[in-house]
């Protein structure tokens, strides 16, 4: 692996460290991501709820919320559907609790991945509509590619109110009330990036806005910082850019989600293993609450976690969360020997760009997390699928540089259904046509990006290994939080040399200690370097994250080794 260090705009940050105050590593990161002015490094280092924008700067927002404000006041039925992943679910939980507190009794229903498929299918349809059509039908992170169906719903008289962020293929729903950033042309404003579940938030910002311009007492009750821990779960659940309104609404729904007092999510963390008293990260929902939400949608019914999250008893919450527990610990094996399978497949296909695998046996809720896998370890875009009868279905995962919606457009004449994003698509296609797939997918690939592109460690700062101390891990913390677009910064380290040999645990990973004149004793975790372990008594470099190791009430600075040279 290349190790490149990235470059500082000097000026910018001299700027910034005699104006803010702030330390030289601090400068230099906000000076590479774009932040050269005091202001606005100001505001991304201290974002404020205030900072959000007027929701009705969206389009359709207005006609949205009082298409809702009718509803509320004559008595209408309502429902929602939303998608199996956790921006789905969050939102879907989100705008029902916001319902609820108006006095209305919303439906709420969740497609079932296995035999419905994604979003608006016919066969969810059917189920949704099968206790009586609704007034008002609200798809939340679905539907904008939906025409047909949105078209059966309103044959019937039922109005149709979509909010998401997927981007359109082709046209989009002439007949409901679109909320989607990307299809409006709104993509750079600052809240253009948002998953559905912040457009969601921004539309219950709107309607409890307006309702106490109209003088209702519910609307005048109600905070809506207290609705942020959701946000935030869909927020980084769905890597979206953490800028902006996105860093805002994970920055305070994280602080939130540390202090929540839903049944739900408190009993969905003791599962997970999280100590409430200590502060939550990105990484807590990225790796232990996100895979158990989204465990269910792969595997069975993704109504159980949105049930989890209106639940307002803590017993029933825990016998749900652990539930999704074992369904994420079953999604773990069955995930596990399939990327074995895949593995191999791809490791057959040599150097093409793009990478197809197959297995009409493969599960279709783990495909993604197979074609992430497998994305990240060969480093190019990957689409992983499993079988359907005689369709294959599954997921593509792209990697910086590559954007896959472009490269799928080469293929759509072999494809059934697509879309998503630029990093992640789903797919169906004829199982027959894989082969084919195979070819023009590789080919789709380098027509967008000539050469392969070869993974690199961009160095963000160095220091001496003397110069480590815990400050300067506290002072990286105002950068928090971190996460897609804004990612943890790489440190280089110079001058380390370990006194003593490192500690292998778990049979792959290492753990060791090292310290140097004038610095603070450190301690190093090395995830997946058992065959690859530093010397003892020699100077080395390591390219590290540096945080905090929390354990049982403990608190020391940690880094965790990505290379050494």
């Amino acid at each position: 692996m290349q190790w490149r260090t990235i470059d500082t705009p000097k000026d910018a940050m001299n700027r910034l460290m005699r104006e803010l105050g702030v330390t030289s590593v601090v400068a230099t990161l906000l000076a590479q991501r774009g932040f050269n002015e005091p202001s606005s490094a100001e505001r991304h280092l201290h974002p404020k709820l205030a900072h959000l924008d007027d929701p009705f700067a969206i389009k359709n927002m207005d006609r949205a919320v009082e298409r809702l404000i009718a509803a509320l006041r004559d008595g209408e039925r309502i429902t929602v559907v939303g998608d199996y992943d956790v921006d789905g679910v969050t939102s879907t939980s989100l705008l029902v609790m916001i319902l609820r507190r108006f006095g209305a009794s919303p439906r709420y229903f969740v497609p079932r991945r296995l035999d419905e498929g994604y979003g608006l299918s016919e066969a969810a349809l059917e189920r949704a509509l099968v206790d009586g059509k609704p007034d008002l039908f609200i798809a939340l992170d679905c539907g904008t590619n939906s025409v047909a169906e949105v078209a059966s719903l309103t044959s019937l008289g039922i109005d149709v109110l979509i909010i998401d962020h997927h981007q359109s293929k082709d046209e989009t729903p002439a007949d409901a009330i679109l909320i989607n950033p990307h299809i409006s042309g709104q993509s750079d404003e600052a809240w253009g990036d948002s998953c559905t579940v912040g457009l969601v938030f921004k539309f219950v910002h709107g309607l409890v806005k307006r309702m106490r311009e109209l003088g209702d007492p519910v609307a005048k009750d109600i905070k809506l910082r207290d609705y942020l821990d959701l946000v935030a779960l869909g927020t980084v659940a769905d890597l979206v850019p953490l800028r902006d309104e996105n860093r805002i609404f994970t920055r305070f729904g994280l602080q939130r989600l540390g202090q929540t007092e839903r049944p739900g999510l408190l009993a969905l963390m003791q599962v997970a293993g999280l100590e409430l008293e200590q502060p939550l990260a990105t990484t807590d929902i990225a790796f232990r609450l996100g895979p158990r939400i989204n465990a269910s949608g792969r595997l069975a019914d993704a109504a159980v976690p949105v049930n989890l999250l209106l639940s307002e008893e803590y017993g029933e919450s825990l016998e749900i969360a652990r539930e999704l527990d074992s369904r994420n610990r079953e999604r773990q094996t069955i995930e596990r020997a399939i990327v074995e399978e895949a593995r191999k497949q791809a490791l057959e296909q040599g150097d093409a760009a793009g990478l197809v695998v197959h297995g009409a046996n493969w599960h279709p809720g783990v495909v993604g997390i197979v074609a992430g896998k497998l994305a990240k370890e060969f480093y190019r875009p990957c689409m992983a699928l499993g079988g359907e009868g005689d369709l294959a279905k599954g997921s593509g995962r792209s990697v910086a540089g590559i954007d896959l919606q472009a490269a799928l457009h080469f293929c759509d004449h072999l494809l059934m259904e697509w879309g998503g994003h630029p990093m992640a698509v789903g797919v169906t296609l004829e199982a027959s046509h894989v082969p084919e797939l195979r070819k023009a997918f590789a080919h789709a690939v380098s027509s967008v990006v000539p050469e392969l592109l070869e993974p690199d460690l961009a160095i963000a700062a160095w220091l001496d290994a003397n110069q480590l101390h815990g400050d300067v891990v506290a002072s990286l913390e105002e950068l928090q939080p971190y996460g897609q677009a804004h990612p943890t910064p790489v440190i280089g380290l110079r001058g380390v040399r370990l006194t003593e040999s490192p500690m292998i645990f778990a049979e792959s990973h290492a753990r060791f200690r090292f310290k140097s004149d004038g610095g603070d004793a450190f301690s190093a975790v090395a995830w997946n370097f058992a065959k690859r372990l530093p010397p003892t008594g020699r100077d080395i470099e390591l390219a590290v994250k540096l945080g905090w190791n929390r354990w049982q009430g403990r608190c020391e600075p940690q880094a965790e080794v990505l290379d050494w040279r």
